[in-house]
């Protein structure tokens, strides 16, 4: 038997609990702010788009919340994920460094986002809700929710960022097969999308436009509510499913991770992984080096500013304290579609803010040049945002190298690329462009920030 099969865990050991690390703060983070008022939301505030189990969890202070029994059923599918260590890759890399990922691949839709897709679906049905809104980058949310409501009865229409509709086709139609409607964002259906496409009709779209669109349309209608697939809390408490069977795996492993790496773009596949290692942290003084990898043309936490901002292009949500590069910032039209978000998850700026991670930004010819090493090596090949953890890893690996240091290393390899080969071919054939920090854009964006005293 290979050293890659030890770390499966048993089905009867699979975690029955999500980790909320808000009861671990050593600080707490800021409410979110009614844009009306700049007073803090309440539950009434957010009841129009989203079930009331969801609204408790996202203020929940509990360290750990159930995993109902009909989710975990569903959980078993895929679950639990395997954990790998990666020696192919360690000795390629020649480093002293052990590395290790965990594979969320193994999902129906082959990425994370069924861990709070399923969840987020059952608690709308418990609730009564007929159909449901959403946006998508890349489109994994968007094909891990269509997998979600088709389960639940759930009608479901997805708000997919126009320029993955286009360089992603199969993702839609993913989508269409479990039952969903995909419709290219900017779109004719909203009056946000009007709006943008008046100013711009060639507009590419961006993840703010497909949220502004997706929550005007739940907003409008009393049976219809809207479901988000990264930023808020109790979506990144979904995802630390992962981060706890990684816990239980690495002990199997008889090893700790000294440095952790995952992807961020709105930081659910991150939080998924690295809050449980954050909460022994707090808890009991491990150390553990936590890193955040982001792209170069849209790096909200290394050039982003700390303060209040819209979550929507369309200026329809809440004002949430993030990294922002401003509401109004389109980014480019990177393959990494899922990473081209304006800000990050408040919870995930909170703990850059306080010191907690770090972070580091990379350009996608680099990143997909590590993809390329790391499929050569492992034999998966990663999904274009994944290749952001698999360089981060990489490098913290080589860092090991330089110093002699014997280090453990985890990331989270977040799904695959089956679907992202365009993408790849772009590279192998030297056309992808290189990632530019449009500052200008950004500095545009930022002076347009709403005024809070």
């Amino acid at each position: 038997m290979s050293d890659q099969l030890k770390y499966f865990l048993e089905e009867s050991k699979m975690p029955k609990t999500w980790y909320n690390i808000a009861a671990d703060l050593p600080k707490p983070m800021l409410p979110p702010l009614h844009p009306g008022t700049l007073k803090p939301i309440g539950p009434d505030d957010l009841a129009p788009l989203f079930p009331m189990a969801l609204i408790g969890q996202e203020v929940s202070q509990d360290r750990e919340i159930e995993i109902p029994e009909p989710v975990r059923k569903i959980y078993k599918q895929w679950r639990p994920s395997p954990l790998y260590r990666a020696r192919n890759l360690e000795k390629l890399l020649d480093t002293p460094a052990k590395i290790y990922y965990k594979y969320e691949g193994v999902s129906p839709t082959g990425s994370h986002k069924p861990n709070t897709a399923v969840a987020q679906a059952f608690y709308n049905k418990e609730e009564g809700t007929k159909k449901i809104t959403t946006e998508t980058g890349a489109g994994q949310w968007g094909s891990s929710l269509a997998f979600a409501c088709q389960i639940f009865g759930i009608e479901l229409d997805v708000y997919m960022v126009k320029v993955s509709f286009e360089q992603k086709p199969y993702r839609k139609l993913i989508m269409q097969t479990y039952g969903a409607r995909c419709v290219a964002s900017p779109s004719k259906e909203t009056e946000s999308g009007k709006a943008i496409l008046a100013k711009d009709p060639n507009n590419t779209g961006s993840l703010g436009i497909a949220i502004s669109e997706a929550v005007e349309m739940a907003a409008k209608d009393p049976n219809t509510k809207y479901s988000l697939g990264s930023v808020l809390s109790h979506v990144l408490m979904h995802q630390t499913i992962v981060g706890n069977e990684a816990l239980i795996q690495m002990e199997m492993a008889g090893d700790y991770p000294d440095i952790l790496v995952g992807c961020t773009g709105g930081g659910s596949n991150f939080s998924g992984l690295v809050f449980p290692f954050l909460g022994k942290k707090f808890r009991e003084k491990k150390e553990t080096r936590v890193i955040a990898c982001e792209p170069k043309s849209c790096p909200s936490l290394t050039k982003g500013k700390y303060v209040y901002d819209f979550g929507d292009t369309g200026r329809l949500t809440p004002l949430v304290k993030m990294h922002t590069l401003g509401s109004q910032f389109i980014p480019p039209a990177t393959h990494s579609g899922g990473l081209r978000y304006h800000g990050m998850a408040p919870m995930v700026s909170h703990l850059k803010d306080i010191g907690a991670i770090e972070a580091q930004a990379f350009g996608q010819k680099e990143c997909f040049e590590a993809g390329v090493k790391f499929s050569r090596a492992e034999g998966i090949v990663p999904a274009p945002e994944a290749t952001h953890a698999v360089k981060g890893a990489m490098e913290a690996a080589l860092e090991c190298k330089k110093n002699g240091q014997t280090k453990t290393i985890l990331f989270n390899l977040c799904g695959h690329g089956h679907f992202d080969m365009k993408a790849y071919g772009d590279y192998f054939d030297n056309k992808l462009a290189e990632d530019k920090y449009d500052e200008a854009g950004v500095n545009k964006a930022l002076e347009e920030l709403p005024k809070i005293a």
